[in-house]
């Protein structure tokens, strides 16, 4: 049944006139992104081997995981990754790449590089080159 022009709609007692009156509290600025030390490390892993797939074929089938600490040392210290070529994996430790820093260097952007190298590193153990290779001008050589 239509309405008549002369019956106005009624909204119920929360609303105003203009459709805001009585927001829920729920409705609030977003939130800021996370940015944990996890978060940056899962991000700029990611980055790395976003560039490396592009670049190397050997690697597009290639899952890299991340863990937060080996399950054991091999004897000569504390391993940054580990690479299983029948799996086609490879895992990347986060503590250890990030903790074990010289003095001086444990800020955010040599965090950083000591995760990309980490990636790097590892990615060139896999496939079987040196890890300068695998960088933009390695493809000329």
């Amino acid at each position: 049944m239509p309405r008549s022009r002369q019956t106005p709609i009624r909204r119920g007692a929360r609303h105003g006139r203009h459709g805001r009156l009585g927001r829920s509290e729920v409705v609030r600025p977003p939130l800021p992104p996370l940015d944990g030390r996890l978060d940056r490390f899962e991000i700029t892993v990611g980055s790395a081997v976003e560039f490396l797939r592009g670049s190397w074929e050997e690697l597009r089938e290639v899952r890299f995981e991340m863990a937060a600490m080996p399950a054991h040392d091999r004897g000569d210290g504390i391993p940054l990754w580990r690479v299983d070529h029948l799996g086609r994996r490879v895992t990347l430790y986060r503590v250890p790449i990030e903790r074990l820093l010289p003095k001086g260097h444990d800020d955010a952007l040599h965090r950083r590089m000591a995760i990309e190298s980490a990636v790097f590193h590892a990615a060139a153990e896999y496939i079987g080159r040196e890890p300068w290779e695998l960088g933009p001008e390695g493809r000329d050589h």
